[in-house]
């Protein structure tokens, strides 16, 4: 080794021995102030719910409070943008959700962040499957009449959405493409709006998470045909997978997925998720987030970061073939 290449190799191995010690000094001094973690959905919703429930915990758990701060618009954009633009500190977090991946196609080219180069993956809390409701009206009453029906009456079944773009819409497009059925797509601004069009008629069926459908299943206003997922939920047990009710094998989530920014030491991305791992399977959250029709979660940084781009990958191709075009 020459005079040079050694002082190199000393002043590398020096270099990267400060950048450890200063990472690992970091993490260790981390936290010594409160937490910011960004919902960017209205409060109340179950996005909210969810991360508060995880957030309270884990305030305890690091010894700093969390402040749960509402950003809603622009399909949860202007909430991860404040974030995307955060300092990658660790004292930032945002809950996303499905809609996440479904902007990356909706809104290519037109968004002021990369949904997955601008943060670091942290933890999948949870995935909600979506469950198929109609009205008590409607003559089907599982998936495979649902078929049969749209198939024998082409034109006549409609599907509410809470907009363009929407878990709802979106899954019920998939249907559409792998089943070959016909149905049109009435989006609302907001869920509520198309569940009272839905128990008065107006349109046939509607997709959404079952915390928000179940009460109204339960009271009798309207009926399930089918929970989008490979198992009954605990919380809904007398509701069929879309296989047993005649449907195709097909799966449909909203899920809670936890991101910090981008650059975000790694010492700390794998303490929050390791601590949001706990909390999810744990004895006091696991029952809560069943009680909501949530699949527990707890995934790795590396495990929710391919799912992310999984989901992506896969909402982009129903996207495409459907030709579905953002509003605005």
């Amino acid at each position: 080794m020459t005079g040079i290449s050694r002082r190199h190799a000393i002043a590398g191995a020096a270099g990267a021995a400060t950048s450890l010690a200063t990472g690992a000094g970091f993490a260790q001094a981390w936290p010594n102030k409160p937490l910011r973690w960004v919902v960017p959905y209205t409060a109340a919703g179950i996005t909210d719910t969810t991360t508060r429930l995880v957030a309270e915990r884990l305030s305890t758990v690091l010894g700093q409070q969390i402040v749960i701060d509402n950003k809603p618009g622009a399909n949860s954009m202007i909430g991860a943008d404040i974030v995307a633009k955060s300092a990658p500190d660790g004292y930032t977090l945002l809950t996303v959700i499905a809609g996440h991946s479904a902007n990356a196609t909706l809104y290519a080219g037109r968004m002021t962040f990369d949904p997955v180069k601008s943060f670091e993956p942290v933890s999948l809390m949870g995935i909600a499957p979506v469950i198929l409701v109609a009205n008590n009206d409607f003559p089907a009453k599982d998936v495979k009449d649902l078929i049969a029906y749209a198939k024998a009456n082409p034109g006549k079944v409609s599907y509410g959405s809470s907009g363009v773009g929407a878990a709802a819409h979106l899954t019920s497009e998939l249907i559409k493409q792998v089943t070959g059925i016909q149905m049109e797509h009435v989006p609302y601004r907001g869920t509520a709006p198309a569940l009272q069009d839905l128990m008065g008629g107006n349109i046939q069926v509607l997709i959404d998470v079952p915390s928000s459908m179940m009460p109204h299943v339960n009271s009798g206003k309207i009926k399930a045909l089918a929970m989008l997922s490979k198992a009954r939920l605990p919380s809904a047990p007398n509701v069929p997978t879309i296989v047993e009710a005649g449907g195709p094998d097909i799966e449909a989530s909203t899920w809670m997925m936890a991101l910090a920014p981008a650059g975000t030491p790694k010492a700390i991305v794998d303490r929050l998720s390791q601590e949001i791992a706990k909390l999810v399977t744990g004895p006091e959250l696991k029952p809560r987030f069943e009680a909501l029709g949530i699949i527990p979660g707890g995934y790795t940084p590396e495990k929710t970061g391919q799912f992310l781009q999984d989901e992506i990958a896969r909402w982009k191709k129903v996207i495409e073939i459907a030709g579905v075009k953002a509003e605005g």
